[in-house]
């Protein structure tokens, strides 16, 4: 049974960080590529961020480009995402992501899904 359960959201005020985790049991997740994506009320699921299955290329969505930094630790089945520089904008619940098939891009029609972990940004 694939699980992926997300940790370290919260209430943080405009300008500052957090960091979340996703910590991956079931299957290993070393040969497939992990992400966050993020979904505010009212609003589709929308991609934020992708780490390939070695490290060695990682995708941003525009507007956290220089704020996030995705990170992975195939060791600990493990995907973070270091959120700095946070705005109002950023609320939404983050939802980790995990490729189902190994050496395929992250898309949000072949993924595995954590709970989500609310995030809320004040001004």
């Amino acid at each position: 049974q694939v699980q992926l359960v997300e940790s370290g959201g919260g209430l943080v005020q405009a300008g500052g960080s957090l960091r979340l985790s996703c910590a991956a049991s079931g299957r290993s997740f070393s040969t497939s590529d992990m992400g966050w994506f993020r979904q505010a009320p009212g609003k589709e699921r929308v991609f934020v961020a992708a780490i390939n299955f070695s490290a060695s290329s990682t995708r941003y969505e525009d507007s956290v480009k220089g704020r996030f930094t995705i990170s992975r630790d195939n060791a600990k089945n493990t995907v973070y995402l270091q959120m700095n520089s946070l705005k109002s904008e950023d609320t939404a619940v983050y939802y980790c992501a995990a490729a189902r098939y190994s050496y395929r891009l992250l898309r949000d029609e072949n993924a595995y899904w954590g709970q989500g972990t609310q995030v809320t940004v004040s001004s």
